[in-house]
């Protein structure tokens, strides 16, 4: 399960049910691109094939967004 925190354009925000282990981040994909971002603080943690500049455009939205990331994480895993 993956449950969608967001969608902007062509962007979809989502988390894994199973990755109860990790601190809290988001997964953006677009076609057939994903990256990873932390969310306390906002960091690229992961990247499969982004362009810089998307990368940035893609941490503003979810910077815009992480309060709303943050909630649905714990929310969702109960923290």
């Amino acid at each position: 399960m993956s449950p969608t925190v967001f969608r902007e354009g062509p962007y979809r925000g989502y988390f894994f049910s199973h990755e109860t282990g990790e601190p809290p981040h988001i997964h953006v994909d677009r076609d057939d691109r994903s990256a990873k971002f932390w969310l306390e603080p906002v960091a690229l943690a992961q990247n499969l094939g982004f362009k810089p500049n998307e990368l940035r455009e893609i941490e503003k939205l979810i910077v815009a967004r992480r309060e709303k990331c943050k909630e649905a994480w714990n929310e969702f895993f109960d923290t």
